[in-house]
């Protein structure tokens, strides 16, 4: 069976403004489907993750922020 490379760093908290999850930064639809995904798929979905992962930390600090 062939290993399949995952972002997933057992953090899985779902934001619940972006759905994203706050461990890894992919979406639930992203996460039940990986499995089912292409190497190239994966691949190209991880290229956006710490982008999405920064987004997230700022979006999260400005809410949190809000007085």
């Amino acid at each position: 069976m062939a290993i399949i490379e995952t972002p997933c760093i057992k953090v899985c908290i779902v934001d619940p403004a972006t759905r994203l999850c706050r461990g890894c930064g992919r979406s639930i639809e992203e996460i039940g489907r990986w499995t089912s995904y292409s190497d190239a798929e994966r691949k190209r979905i991880m290229t956006m993750l710490p982008e999405r992962l920064v987004r997230l930390d700022r979006d999260r600090a400005a809410r949190l922020d809000v007085g």
